[in-house]
């Protein structure tokens, strides 16, 4: 249920997952809403309240499963209408049931779907009845409006997973006057049998072209201001500040920090100021109280890419440090810009986005047919 819709609240310096759902409450006329769930079990809906607290808030009917036909409603700063042929999938249990399950996949365990999928398994495995009934048990104890895609199967929905659990000669649970047979019967535990390999190969498949997250360490790329470059600098060399020489354009600067901050100013006298600073500190400082050139803002991260380029094509050396970085996630720091910098998981890590760039291009480089 989480889906996309991911926010938190912070207790005592600590942020607490959360997420949230429409509803409706009732205050002279019904009113769509939002309820907000978090991981710790408290919800708010214009209150931040305990659970059970909620559940009387719905047996009062002030957060209302049930919209009467004509009766009005509002959606706030949207639109007023009245209800004609309303149609609610919702009983207090139900909802209930689903903030239930919320809170279970907010701190990663399993929900009722998860613990009914597990007690099938265990029938399919020992195929008593008592087993059977703790699988039809499970099932049930699955919101009603979340059976059908327990199996994530939208084409046959929950329909394979109601025939094991009523057993032959019983009756599903949405056709309760259609007797399952046998053949129905083996059929849906073949069902089981064949997504039992599919679920197994899909665990031990990996991706034609690689991994889908970084099979290297994140590396973390401290802010420093280097005066020399060090006979062994690690990667401290990946930084820009670092006193690497770049060449764009028939220009020399003594890094790229000196290049970025040359290449952004409008006036050309500040841009040969800049690139003759004694250090990256200064150079940024003279930058910053001048005009930048039209369209920076939107050619920035081009410039920086190709400056980096500049870097790792003109110094071997540094090009091989990037490489030994391997496909680790690099996260950059860069105290004065949120853009540049990942500051602690608050800022946009551009810096170290294309040094990742830049470092596939070398490897891509390395690698490519002659």
């Amino acid at each position: 249920m989480t889906g996309n819709r991911i926010t938190y609240r912070t207790v005592d310096g600590i942020r607490v997952p959360g997420t949230w759902r429409h509803v409706f409450i009732r205050n002279v006329r019904h009113h769509l809403t939002d309820l907000f769930i978090y991981a710790d079990g408290l919800v708010d809906c214009w209150g931040l309240v305990t659970l059970e607290e909620f559940e009387g808030k719905l047996r009062s009917g002030w957060v209302a499963t049930e919209l009467p036909e004509g009766a009005e409603a509002s959606a706030f700063e949207l639109a007023t209408w009245k209800f004609g042929e309303p149609r609610t999938w919702l009983t207090p249990e139900t909802l209930v049931a689903e903030i239930r399950d919320t809170i279970d996949q907010l701190n990663g365990r399993p929900d009722s779907t998860d613990r009914c999928l597990a007690a099938v398994d265990a029938f399919l495995a020992d195929r008593t009845e008592e087993k059977r009934a703790a699988a039809r048990d499970a099932y049930f104890a699955i919101p009603r409006t979340q059976r059908p895609y327990a199996l994530g199967d939208m084409d046959r929905k929950d329909r394979p997973l109601q025939v094991p659990v009523a057993g032959p000669g019983g009756f599903a649970a949405r056709r309760p006057d259609e007797e399952i047979t046998q053949e129905v019967y083996d059929r849906a535990l073949a069902y089981f049998e064949d997504r039992a390999k599919w679920r197994a190969e899909q665990r031990s498949r990996v991706p034609a072209d690689g991994p889908v997250t970084p099979v290297a360490p994140a590396i973390h790329l401290c802010q420093s201001h280097p005066l020399e470059a060090p006979d062994d600098p690690g990667t401290e060399a990946l930084l820009n500040e670092y006193p690497a020489p770049v060449e764009v354009d028939g220009v020399t600067y003594p890094t790229v920090t000196h290049a970025y901050w040359s290449l952004s100013a409008a006036d050309p006298a500040v841009r040969e100021a800049v690139a003759r600073a004694g250090g990256t500190f200064e150079a940024r400082s003279l930058a910053a109280g001048a005009d930048r050139r039209e369209g920076w803002e939107q050619a920035r991260t081009a410039v920086m890419a190709t400056l980096l380029r500049a870097k790792y094509t003109q110094h071997p050396h540094l090009a091989r440090v990037l490489l030994s970085t391997d496909d680790a996630t690099l996260v950059y720091d860069d105290i004065a810009s949120g853009f540049w910098g990942d500051n602690g998981g608050r800022g946009r890590n551009w810096a170290g986005r294309l040094l990742e760039l830049v470092r596939s291009e070398l490897h891509a480089g390395r690698s490519s047919p002659r």
